[in-house]
């Protein structure tokens, strides 16, 4: 699920002085508007009040990020580079194994496989500022949302799509596969929005394990 081409490029404080990767002031910065942004929406957050939320000053925030704009696409582009930390290597090796003749029973595993790294991301590792600025893109789309899709979801779905055409034997239309990956990958985020009522219910390790055993039944589904 790597991304490419992604529309907008991720800001940076200036093309000579980049931040460095851990700064902590940086960090901060985007800690305090992916939950602004998430919260409220782009439209009725101010820079000074992310900048009082960080517990900066507002040059500072104008000096990593620009203006407001720049530091909402870079809430899109943190996003993007924590999935890719968390999902790259599954996803390279998920594509990787479409190269090759076709092999239903490796494109199920391989499936399995991702769809698993997928809900250990969403379920457990995924931070609750990233789950609400994500929600409210899906909410309301702005410029960050064509980011994401470009950069996750588009590229996301496409691959899982691909797994299900070649886990199913090529019997699935490419309009059917997607349908059906929309249908598990929408179906982990359900779970990650719903999380506190789930853990409360069934317990967060208990939960988790149940939708990974869910996901592969749906994925051996395929072979039928």
């Amino acid at each position: 699920m790597s991304a490419r081409n992604n529309p907008l490029p991720p800001p940076t404080r200036s093309a000579t002085t980049p931040y460095k990767k851990g700064d902590e002031t940086h960090d901060r910065i985007l800690n305090a508007a992916l939950a602004a942004f998430g919260n409220s929406g782009f439209a009725r957050v101010t820079t000074r009040q992310i900048a009082e939320e960080a517990g900066i000053n507002l040059p500072a925030l104008n000096y990593y990020f620009g203006n407001k704009e720049g530091l909402y696409l870079a809430c899109a582009h943190e996003i993007l580079a924590r999935y890719r930390e968390s999902m790259a290597a599954v996803g390279e090796a998920a594509a990787a194994s479409l190269e090759g003749p076709p092999d239903p029973d490796g494109a199920r595993a391989q499936l399995k496989l991702l769809l698993t790294a997928l809900a250990r991301f969403l379920l457990t590792s995924a931070s609750e500022q990233n789950r609400l600025f994500v929600q409210r893109e899906l909410a309301d789309p702005g410029r960050a949302f064509e980011v994401l899709y470009a950069g996750l979801w588009r590229p996301g779905i496409e691959l899982v799509a691909q797994l299900i055409i070649a886990a199913s034997s090529a019997r699935l239309t490419t309009a059917q596969a997607r349908v059906r990956a929309v249908m598990m990958i929408a179906g982990l985020t359900g779970f990650q929005s719903g999380a506190p009522i789930i853990s409360r219910t069934m317990g967060k390790a208990a939960s988790l394990t149940m939708v990974i055993e869910a996901l592969e039944a749906q994925v051996d589904a395929l072979a039928r």
